[in-house]
């Protein structure tokens, strides 16, 4: 017989629960901040068949969830703390999913020192879904907004591009001829995230303007132009590729342009002074997190990628759109 929805709580999530979260018995959370600090908040959802396919293992759900959530802190140079979820599961998820889903969110609050403060759990008759709303805080006035680029600046991005698209295609089967470390490496790139929780808040007083890698670098990259009044330009050349996204590569001369249009990498993209280059490669160091620069803010609207000889590379589609 199953738990319930509320023998599910007591049993998978109130154990999860930080202090604030007062043992998930009342109906909201009690949260205090820090005298000269401010509150970050962010919520994202995912979708069975959309955001996760629909038999991804559970802990790797509950983790993705959570992880492109702290991204989203991470790229306003603010610290996780706590968060809330909501469920939204058919009937025919068994408790045994949900305990593995539970397991999957304490093994990344030990990660990242975060807490459940609580949520809702209800049913649903479509595919399931969840929304997870993170928590975090930031020092008043230090935090990075997507409205601060300036011409002149250098565009910077964190980590590999490119591997969390080739990872959904690897699951879905393409690439059969590809090394199994490779394909491996790309789906796990696809399922488990590294939201860059240490170099975010290392930027702080650096960048001029920063962004998560969710929708795809060129749309991203878009967001912060459009915030800011300026445009950009992105090297093909200089893009950061993985080693299994290189062996992909080999046999497809246009996968920069791929790579650049994919989502889900939740790498940080960042723009900063001319200047600013031995502060970066330090802030990179500290967090133990690659870094590269890949292109520059211009005067002007809109996003170029380039190519080895300075020419636009026509591209059908910045990144992702729901709609």
């Amino acid at each position: 017989m199953s738990l319930g929805e509320f023998g599910r709580i007591a049993r998978y999530f109130a154990p999860l629960a930080g202090p604030g979260g007062l043992g998930l018995k009342d109906d909201a959370a009690l949260l205090g901040c820090e005298t000269g600090r401010r509150l970050v908040v962010t919520v994202d959802a995912m979708v069975a068949g959309v955001h996760f396919l629909p038999d991804d293992p559970p802990d790797l759900v509950a983790r993705k969830l959570l992880r492109t959530n702290l991204s989203d802190l991470a790229a306003m140079g603010a610290r996780p703390l706590y968060y809330l979820l909501a469920t939204a599961l058919p009937a025919s998820c068994e408790d045994d999913w949900v305990a593995r889903f539970a397991a999957g969110l304490g093994e990344d609050q030990r990660i990242f020192g975060v807490h459940l403060l609580g949520g809702d759990s209800v049913s649903t008759s479509g595919p399931a879904m969840f929304s997870l709303t993170a928590i975090g805080d930031v020092a008043e006035g230090a935090e990075i907004r997507r409205s601060g680029a300036k011409a002149g600046d250098k565009v910077w991005v964190s980590g590999t591009i490119g591997d969390a698209g080739l990872g959904l295609a690897v699951l879905k089967g393409r690439y059969p001829a590809l090394a199994e470390e490779h394909r491996a490496a790309l789906a796990a790139r696809y399922r488990l995230p590294e939201p860059r929780t240490a170099l975010g808040p290392k930027l702080a007083g650096i960048a001029r303007a920063m962004i998560d890698v969710s929708d795809g670098l060129l749309a991203d990259l878009g967001h912060i132009c459009e915030a800011s009044g300026v445009a950009a330009t992105v090297m093909a050349a200089a893009l950061p590729l993985s080693p299994a996204a290189l062996a992909v590569e080999a046999g497809e001369p246009d996968l920069r342009a791929r790579c650049a249009t994919t989502g889900d990498d939740y790498e940080l993209l960042f723009t900063a002074p001319a200047d600013a280059d031995v502060a970066i490669f330090a802030a990179s160091r500290e967090a133990g997190v690659v870094v590269t620069m890949i292109g520059a803010v211009t005067a002007g609207a809109g996003v170029r990628l380039l190519d080895a000889e300075g020419r636009a590379i026509a591209i059908g589609r910045a990144g992702y759109r729901h709609f």
